[in-house]
Protein backbone atom coordinates (compact mmCIF):
# COMPACT_ATOMS: atom_id res chain seq x y z
CA UNK A 1 0.00 0.00 0.00
CA UNK A 2 1.33 3.04 -0.80
CA UNK A 3 0.62 4.71 2.34
CA UNK A 4 1.19 8.80 1.18
CA UNK A 5 -1.12 8.26 -1.60
CA UNK A 6 -4.00 6.81 0.72
CA UNK A 7 -3.73 9.32 3.11
CA UNK A 8 -3.19 12.14 0.37
CA UNK A 9 -6.54 10.51 -0.76
CA UNK A 10 -8.34 10.22 2.70
CA UNK A 11 -7.66 13.31 3.80
CA UNK A 12 -8.07 15.45 0.65
CA UNK A 13 -5.53 16.05 -2.15
CA UNK A 14 -5.65 17.14 -6.13
CA UNK A 15 -9.11 16.20 -7.22
CA UNK A 16 -10.10 15.04 -3.61
CA UNK A 17 -11.37 17.17 -1.15
CA UNK A 18 -10.30 17.27 2.22
CA UNK A 19 -13.90 15.64 4.04
CA UNK A 20 -13.33 17.21 7.71
CA UNK A 21 -12.51 20.63 5.71
CA UNK A 22 -15.13 20.74 2.79
CA UNK A 23 -17.64 20.77 6.27
CA UNK A 24 -16.27 22.90 9.09
CA UNK A 25 -18.20 26.08 7.60
CA UNK A 26 -21.91 24.35 7.04
CA UNK A 27 -24.20 24.96 9.74
CA UNK A 28 -26.35 22.36 11.21
CA UNK A 29 -29.10 24.12 9.47
CA UNK A 30 -27.85 23.64 6.06
CA UNK A 31 -26.60 20.14 6.84
CA UNK A 32 -30.13 19.26 7.48
CA UNK A 33 -31.37 20.93 3.98
CA UNK A 34 -32.47 18.64 1.55
CA UNK A 35 -32.27 19.67 -2.49
CA UNK A 36 -35.70 18.68 -4.60
CA UNK A 37 -34.42 15.55 -6.39
CA UNK A 38 -32.31 14.38 -3.82
CA UNK A 39 -33.03 12.21 -1.53
CA UNK A 40 -30.25 12.82 1.40
CA UNK A 41 -28.95 15.63 3.08
CA UNK A 42 -25.30 16.59 4.33
CA UNK A 43 -26.23 15.16 7.62
CA UNK A 44 -27.62 12.13 6.41
CA UNK A 45 -24.75 11.53 4.02
CA UNK A 46 -22.32 12.09 7.07
CA UNK A 47 -24.40 9.73 9.13
CA UNK A 48 -23.84 7.26 6.48
CA UNK A 49 -20.09 7.85 6.01
CA UNK A 50 -19.85 7.26 9.72
CA UNK A 51 -21.78 4.21 10.20
CA UNK A 52 -20.02 2.52 7.70
CA UNK A 53 -16.87 3.71 8.73
CA UNK A 54 -18.00 2.41 12.31
CA UNK A 55 -19.07 -0.81 10.96
CA UNK A 56 -15.78 -1.90 8.86
CA UNK A 57 -13.46 -0.80 11.97
CA UNK A 58 -15.55 -3.44 14.36
CA UNK A 59 -15.09 -5.63 11.83
CA UNK A 60 -10.96 -5.12 11.62
CA UNK A 61 -10.86 -5.04 15.38
CA UNK A 62 -12.62 -8.70 14.96
CA UNK A 63 -15.64 -7.80 16.44
CA UNK A 64 -18.90 -9.19 14.51
CA UNK A 65 -21.22 -6.15 13.87
CA UNK A 66 -24.66 -7.21 12.37
CA UNK A 67 -24.57 -6.70 8.87
CA UNK A 68 -27.77 -4.38 7.63
CA UNK A 69 -30.58 -6.31 6.31
CA UNK A 70 -31.79 -3.63 4.39
CA UNK A 71 -29.39 -0.35 2.91
CA UNK A 72 -31.77 2.37 4.74
CA UNK A 73 -30.49 1.08 8.27
CA UNK A 74 -26.99 2.42 7.23
CA UNK A 75 -28.84 5.81 7.08
CA UNK A 76 -29.75 8.31 9.99
CA UNK A 77 -33.78 8.23 9.50
CA UNK A 78 -33.76 11.82 10.29
CA UNK A 79 -32.71 14.56 7.82
CA UNK A 80 -30.67 17.01 9.81
CA UNK A 81 -29.42 17.19 13.37
CA UNK A 82 -31.49 18.52 15.81
CA UNK A 83 -28.73 21.66 17.20
CA UNK A 84 -25.38 22.99 16.58
CA UNK A 85 -23.92 19.92 19.05
CA UNK A 86 -25.06 17.85 17.37
CA UNK A 87 -23.77 18.33 14.15
CA UNK A 88 -20.44 19.39 15.53
CA UNK A 89 -20.18 15.99 17.14
CA UNK A 90 -21.16 14.32 13.75
CA UNK A 91 -18.40 16.31 12.02
CA UNK A 92 -15.86 15.55 14.84
CA UNK A 93 -16.89 11.63 14.73
CA UNK A 94 -15.95 11.85 11.05
CA UNK A 95 -12.43 13.50 11.45
CA UNK A 96 -11.83 10.75 14.53
CA UNK A 97 -12.82 7.88 12.19
CA UNK A 98 -11.00 9.21 9.42
CA UNK A 99 -7.48 9.53 11.67
CA UNK A 100 -8.10 5.79 12.53
CA UNK A 101 -8.36 5.16 8.94
CA UNK A 102 -5.09 7.01 8.14
CA UNK A 103 -3.38 5.48 11.35
CA UNK A 104 -4.34 1.71 10.25
CA UNK A 105 -2.87 2.66 6.53
CA UNK A 106 0.35 3.05 8.60
CA UNK A 107 0.32 -0.87 9.91
CA UNK A 108 3.08 -3.17 8.90
CA UNK A 109 2.30 -5.24 5.49
CA UNK A 110 1.69 -8.50 7.72
CA UNK A 111 -1.44 -6.29 9.54
CA UNK A 112 -2.74 -5.11 6.24
CA UNK A 113 -2.74 -8.43 4.88
CA UNK A 114 -4.63 -9.55 7.64
CA UNK A 115 -7.94 -11.31 6.77
CA UNK A 116 -11.11 -9.86 8.12
CA UNK A 117 -14.33 -11.77 8.34
CA UNK A 118 -17.19 -11.38 6.29
CA UNK A 119 -20.23 -10.80 8.01
CA UNK A 120 -23.45 -11.33 5.32
CA UNK A 121 -23.72 -14.22 2.84
CA UNK A 122 -22.27 -11.84 -0.26
CA UNK A 123 -18.43 -11.24 1.26
CA UNK A 124 -18.38 -15.03 2.40
CA UNK A 125 -17.42 -16.08 -1.26
CA UNK A 126 -14.44 -14.26 -1.10
CA UNK A 127 -11.61 -13.10 1.05
CA UNK A 128 -10.97 -9.69 2.75
CA UNK A 129 -8.19 -7.60 3.71
CA UNK A 130 -8.06 -5.08 6.19
CA UNK A 131 -5.99 -2.96 2.82
CA UNK A 132 -8.88 -3.92 1.04
CA UNK A 133 -11.30 -2.60 3.88
CA UNK A 134 -9.15 0.08 3.81
CA UNK A 135 -9.66 0.95 0.01
CA UNK A 136 -13.33 0.23 0.12
CA UNK A 137 -14.08 2.98 2.67
CA UNK A 138 -11.88 5.25 1.03
CA UNK A 139 -13.76 4.88 -2.37
CA UNK A 140 -17.09 4.41 -0.13
CA UNK A 141 -16.13 7.83 1.59
CA UNK A 142 -14.95 10.06 -2.05
CA UNK A 143 -18.00 8.87 -3.43
CA UNK A 144 -20.18 10.36 -1.21
CA UNK A 145 -17.91 13.83 -0.29
CA UNK A 146 -18.44 14.18 -4.25
CA UNK A 147 -22.40 14.42 -3.29
CA UNK A 148 -21.86 16.84 -0.28
CA UNK A 149 -19.62 19.31 -3.03
CA UNK A 150 -22.51 18.73 -5.36
CA UNK A 151 -25.44 19.65 -2.74
CA UNK A 152 -23.34 22.73 -1.16
CA UNK A 153 -22.59 23.92 -4.20
CA UNK A 154 -26.29 24.26 -4.65
CA UNK A 155 -27.10 25.71 -1.47
CA UNK A 156 -24.26 28.37 -2.89
CA UNK A 157 -21.59 27.40 -0.17
CA UNK A 158 -19.05 25.74 -2.76
CA UNK A 159 -15.67 25.84 -2.47
CA UNK A 160 -15.65 25.69 1.44
CA UNK A 161 -12.90 28.39 2.84
CA UNK A 162 -10.08 26.54 3.07
CA UNK A 163 -10.74 25.76 -0.50
CA UNK A 164 -11.29 23.55 -3.43
CA UNK A 165 -12.27 22.80 -7.09
CA UNK A 166 -14.92 24.88 -8.66
CA UNK A 167 -14.59 24.35 -12.29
Amino acid sequence: MNKTTYRELLRGKGAHVDPVASLEHVSAAVAGRKMEGYPHSVWQIVGHMNYWMDYELRRITGQRPAYPEHAIEGWPAELGPANEAEWDSARHGLAARLERFDALSESPPEALGAQVEAMHAGEASRSSSVEAVLWQILVHNSYHIGQITLLLRCFGLWPPPKGGDSW
